[in-house]
């Protein structure tokens, strides 16, 4: 093994001592795991708030380091990234920013967050597809699409190269969802005119936490869907009155953030930057590609994997200690840094006795 490799190894193995899972936790795609760091700063902040010594600017810094680090993770600067709670509140953002009318091309069976902002506005025309037919669909009177890089169902990749070309060439937007990427997926979001994220599950954060991020001239198009004191240029002269004073930069789109969400993601984000996105991906489909070969399963590259669900699957696997989840009739399982060849082992032992 040569000694990158190796270094590599032994990054993702000090990680793993970080975290303290109660049996098999396969299910990072519904939330991920809290580093043992991020659980010592979520502790500590509670401890100032319940004993008075919480200072709401005192967190400013911290929240720029995280908007940092995060724009690292994605291959972007921090001027092209606001902060928020749900991704819901951003695609949001970007649907009321599109003309009445507009069309905004969806995949079919795509995550409620991804697409629902655009169908509850009845002046949009929403038009489904299968994933894999998306490139093909995008015509000149498209001016969005909108989907998530990994299918939050099934764990499908979606087609962004082919996408992105398809999109240039009809002139239309393109609205990514990382959420069930990001963290373990390596990918350019500097190509993509928008990119919603929430935090809680692959970046290992607690629920609370999201980001936008874009192209500067797609993200100057935006208004401000919920302004607010925080996303002003002097955040703490702006608390009261009419006026408010915003920016050019992506952080005139902020929202007010959760302070517990953030003061512990940023623990969380040096963690991931300290192993890697590269090696992180490297083991989470090398446990997913296993696991699927040796359960006769095809497919594969996906850390997601969707497999028939036997009758009572659900009860037997949390009785055994397994966590997962069912989405869309199937049973999901999801395997990130923490995970290792033996809860692949686990899995394919209770499964087996399921039969």
């Amino acid at each position: 093994m040569p000694d990158m490799d190796q270094t590599a190894h032994a990054r993702l193995q000090q990680a793993q001592r970080e975290f303290s899972a109660h049996g098999t936790y396969l299910n990072t795609a519904t939330h991920g795991l809290t580093p043992h760091p991020a659980r010592r700063a979520l502790e500590e902040h509670t401890h100032e708030v319940a004993t008075g010594r919480f200072s709401p600017g005192a967190q400013d810094p911290g929240i720029q380091r995280t908007r940092a680090a995060y724009a690292r993770l994605t291959g972007l600067t921090p001027d092209r990234v606001a902060i928020g709670t749900h991704t819901s509140q951003f695609t949001g953002t970007v649907a009321a920013s599109l003309p009445a009318g507009a069309e905004v091309l969806v995949a079919r069976n795509e995550f409620s967050s991804t697409v629902h902002p655009f169908s509850a506005r009845a002046e949009l025309r929403v038009r489904e597809v299968p994933l894999d037919r998306l490139p093909d669909e995008v015509r000149p009177d498209t001016a969005l699409v909108a989907v998530s890089a990994v299918q939050s169902a099934d764990g499908s990749l979606a087609p962004l190269e082919d996408l992105v070309v398809a999109c240039a060439d009809h002139d239309a937007r393109i609205l990514v969802d990382t959420t069930q990427s990001t963290g373990w997926l390596p990918i350019d979001d500097d190509r993509f005119d928008y990119v919603v994220c929430s935090a809680y599950k692959w970046l290992l954060g607690t629920r609370g936490s999201a980001f936008l991020s874009g192209t500067t001239e797609a993200l100057s198009e935006l208004r401000p869907l919920a302004a607010n004191w925080y996303s002003a240029v002097d955040q703490w002269n702006s608390l009261y009155g009419a006026a408010l004073e915003h920016g050019p930069e992506a952080n005139r789109l902020d929202l007010a953030p959760v302070w517990p969400a953030f003061v512990s993601l940023e623990r969380s984000l040096a963690l991931i930057e300290q192993v890697g996105v590269q090696t992180v991906h490297e083991h989470d489909v090398a446990l997913a590609d296993r696991f699927r070969a040796e359960a006769g399963l095809e497919g594969g590259g996906s850390a997601i994997v969707s497999l028939p669900a036997p009758e009572g699957a659900a009860e037997r696997l949390a009785e055994a200690g397994i966590a997962a989840a069912l989405r869309d009739g199937r049973l999901r399982v999801a395997f990130h840094l923490y995970n290792t060849e033996a809860d692949v082992d686990r899995l394919l032992e209770v499964l087996a006795d399921l039969r």
